[in-house]
């Protein structure tokens, strides 16, 4: 780093990715600082530089050492590895500069008198991670899968067992049923669409309840979908449509002897799809073979239908807030709980790369056919449909909270 860049970096201050310290902190308080960073986006910790902004410079002796050994290696895990680097800034000063890219075996624990803290960075302060927050931090790190975490008060009643019995057979091939009741809990348990989690009967998982169970909102608000749709360009107190979808992600699929299968039960797709249809397509004026005025989309169906699977599939289940469908006069959003997942942005996104926050939950859509099958539905299908009929691109916005999807609406 080349000194007008660390004084460019000092002049703008604090930060969520920049820290000031002296360097003669206490090893434990360091460390915490840089947990915080190392389990948020990465940073750099600027050392012989006070709150203000003034640099004091460092004054102690092996300082490089004492960072690498007294507070990483003894008090930071997993180990991470800072690049340091010290910059002269006169003749009788210099400042440490310690810098580290988004760890990627989080969450990062600060041990301390015989504990584990974990630290996550809150603008400019490193804060007590919430309960919330280390789950998706032990969700980013892959030490959990939150879709098989389980949800109190449920059971194999709160199943569909046609749909699950169903999906054993004609989907996955087995070659009959589950014999009994107890028989169905052990491979739903097998399957991690149920856990015993220590107790005495086994209860639904998060992605056993959002699949197949008979209404998920019971047990988990924030399962479903919240379909809204309005007049104007804005949302109003005045709606067309505000409702909220509960039931089953999968349809129910039966077959006559010699015949396909058919959709018997919708599922919770084909509940969205009758629903917004009179929002999401027109009539014409142009009468077919049968009499009946044509329909035509305003935003093409498979475009709808990937944009809102990947917001199902994907969303993270720490957040208890819905996932949010609206249709206005120009355009159709959908916003997804949760930031993007394990490193993925809306550049790798786009370009056809995958990272499923929920791959039970995705693996299931998949077989039923629901999703692409390759994973690359965005690149495959929303971004040159959307090109091809609606003459736009699709709008992706991603926060540390949602990821927001845009599709404007088709010019007439």
């Amino acid at each position: 780093m080349l000194k007008s860049q660390l004084l460019e970096i000092i002049a703008n201050g604090e930060n969520s990715g920049v820290e000031f310290k002296r360097d003669n902190i206490r090893p434990e308080q360091l460390a915490k600082e840089i947990v915080a960073l190392a389990n948020f986006q990465g940073g750099m910790i600027l050392l012989g530089v006070d709150d203000d902004g003034s640099i004091s410079g460092v004054h102690r002796p092996n300082l490089e050492e004492w960072v690498m050994d007294s507070v990483i290696a003894r008090r930071i895990h997993p180990l991470i590895i800072p690049f340091y680097e010290e910059i002269q800034v006169d003749e009788s000063r210099r400042v440490a500069v310690l810098s580290f890219t988004q760890g990627t075996a989080k969450p990062y624990v600060l041990r301390n008198n015989d504990r584990e803290e974990i630290y996550i960075r809150v603008g400019s302060v490193s804060r007590l991670a919430t309960r919330e927050q280390q789950a998706r931090l032990f969700a980013t790190g892959g030490l959990i899968h939150l879709e098989s975490l389980p949800v109190s008060g449920t059971g194999i009643d709160s199943l569909d067992t046609q749909r699950v019995e169903d999906y054993f057979v004609n989907v996955l091939g087995d070659p009959k049923p589950p014999a009994d009741r107890e028989a169905l809990k052990k491979r739903l348990c097998d399957m991690d669409f149920m856990t015993e989690a220590g107790l005495q009967d086994p209860v639904c998982a998060i992605a056993g309840l959002v699949l197949f169970g008979y209404r998920p909102r019971r047990y988990l608000k924030q399962a479903g979908l919240r379909v809204m749709a309005f007049d104007g360009k804005e949302k109003t107190y005045q709606s067309k449509l505000d409702e909220i979808l509960d039931g089953p992600a999968v349809g129910l699929w039966k077959a006559e002897t010699g015949k396909s299968r058919e959709l018997a039960t919708d599922g919770l797709l084909e509940t969205f799809s009758r629903m917004t249809r009179p929002f999401l397509s027109e009539e014409t004026e142009n009468i077919d073979e049968g009499f009946r005025r044509k329909r035509e989309w305003i935003y093409p169906p498979e475009v709808i239908r990937e944009t809102v699977l990947n917001a199902l599939a994907h969303r993270d289940w720490t957040r208890s807030v819905d996932i949010e469908i609206a249709v206005y006069e120009d355009r159709m959003e959908v916003i997804s709980p949760g930031g993007l997942p394990n490193g993925m942005t809306v550049e790798k996104m786009a370009a056809g790369q995958r990272s499923p926050r929920n791959p039970m939950i995705m693996d299931v859509l998949r077989n039923y056919g629901y999703v692409d099958a390759r994973g690359m539905g965005i690149r495959s299908k929303v971004i040159p449909l959307m090109r091809r009929l609606n003459k736009a691109d699709p709008i992706f916005n991603a926060t540390d909270d949602y990821l927001q999807t845009i599709l404007p609406a088709r010019k007439v």
